[in-house]
């Protein structure tokens, strides 16, 4: 079936809410739009809905109990979460909000919940007072700082007789919002850097490092195709790029990437800088071949540091900006990338590491590690750059989406 959601995998998570009842709806929906939808639930959520309703609806095995030796995997909460693109829990109650929250895999649905890395929506639904209570609301600001979307409850009358914010979102409207979710936008303004720079050293020779540029180009590809208004300041390098979504700004030198970065940042939502900048140029650049004097005669160069890109831009950052750098080390790997995240002010960092055969400079494929301000941990296996560019590209978008 062609719709918005064509070919998308979409986990509905029901809770034992009155709402429940709606859920069907929502999974008919779903299904209309295009996606192919499986249905999570915990063991009171079957007692407003039944399992027979929502395999009917969805087509799919309903996955209820999390030892259910009729799951077609063992470990049914990893192969659903390798499964599904995005989950949404709708009625979210605020159990199952506070155990989100709080890290408590007890049941399917929350075993589920914890082990799902891609965008989750929350449709909460339950009394006022519970919804006003300090506690919901602070369990509710941990999981929006982790870049879970919410889709607000309404105000009508509720379940206990009572008349007042609490009600779950309408299935139209909750459909409505996932569509969103996959549905290209071109108002997102990125900046990306790419590429080595080069410091000169006279007028043939300059100081450089070994990146392509892979990593970063395959980034402004990925977002591009998302629909994003990609500026790529790009350091020397043999690579090509026609997308027309992507504005290419060719550099030279650290203080070239420099002046073009922070001039750009500026009207940008994100920026990934990707590139490998040195650190360090000659303080004085020869505008002739410098030539030896003699067969024994020493050459020293005096090199200063260049400005600090990220830093800059982690400094200058407004609240709905974000910002993501990438780390390349060789030892105490993410010791050192944690350092940086803090230090630069960043949202998330990608660590590489040269331990990693076939990941880094010059290779076509890529093993990351991403690591939040929030402390969370994304380990990543060695895959095409364009893959690995699609997992950054999604990490960034759970934070755009809540913009």
């Amino acid at each position: 079936m062609t719709g918005p959601l064509s070919g998308k995998h979409i986990i509905v998570g029901i809770t034992g809410g009155i709402a429940a009842y709606k859920a069907p709806m929502l999974v008919r929906l779903l299904v209309k739009a295009g996606a192919e939808v499986m249905c999570a639930t915990t063991e009171h959520a079957i007692q407003f809905v039944t399992p027979l309703t929502l395999e009917t609806v969805s087509n799919n095995h309903v996955y209820t109990d999390l030892f259910d030796n009729k799951n077609p995997h063992s470990t049914e909460h990893i192969s659903l979460k390798d499964w599904g693109d995005a989950l949404v829990i709708a009625p979210a109650t605020a159990n199952i909000i506070g155990k989100y929250a709080n890290g408590i895999a007890d049941d399917a649905l929350s075993t589920l919940l914890l082990s799902f890395r891609k965008q989750v929506l929350v449709c909460p639904a339950m009394n006022t007072q519970m919804l006003e209570s300090p506690a919901l609301q602070r369990n509710m600001d941990i999981l929006r700082s982790q870049g879970v979307a919410f889709v607000e409850s309404a105000s009508g009358e509720l379940a206990c007789g009572t008349y007042g914010n609490g009600r779950m979102a309408e299935p139209d409207e909750i459909a409505k919002q996932v569509c969103a979710l996959f549905t290209p936008r071109n108002d997102y303004k990125i900046l990306i850097t790419a590429g080595p720079t080069y410091e000169k050293i006279d007028a043939v020779r300059f100081i450089g490092n070994f990146s392509t540029g892979k990593m970063g180009f395959a980034l402004a590809e990925e977002l591009a195709n998302r629909g994003c208004q990609v500026s790529l300041v790009a350091g020397p390098t043999h690579l090509d790029i026609k997308h027309p979504n992507i504005k290419r700004i060719d550099v030279l030198s650290a203080q070239e990437m420099y002046d073009a970065a922070t001039s750009e940042f500026q009207s940008c939502n994100a920026a990934i800088l990707s590139a490998a900048v040195a650190d360090f140029r000659p303080d004085h650049a020869a505008d002739y071949k410098i030539k030896k004097q003699s067969d024994t005669d020493d050459m020293t160069l005096h090199l200063v540091q260049n400005p600090d890109i990220l830093a800059t831009l982690g400094k200058s950052k407004r609240d709905n900006q974000f910002l993501i750098g990438f780390a390349l080390e060789t030892d105490n790997e993410l010791d050192n990338a944690r350092k940086k995240l803090e230090k630069k002010n960043l949202d998330f960092i990608v660590l590489n590491s040269l331990q990693d055969k076939g990941a880094g400079f010059g290779h076509d494929t890529n093993k990351v590690t991403i690591i939040d301000r929030n402390g969370n941990i994304q380990h990543g296996e060695l895959k095409s750059k364009q893959l690995v560019a699609k997992d950054i590209a999604d990490k960034l978008f759970l934070y755009l989406n809540n913009l």
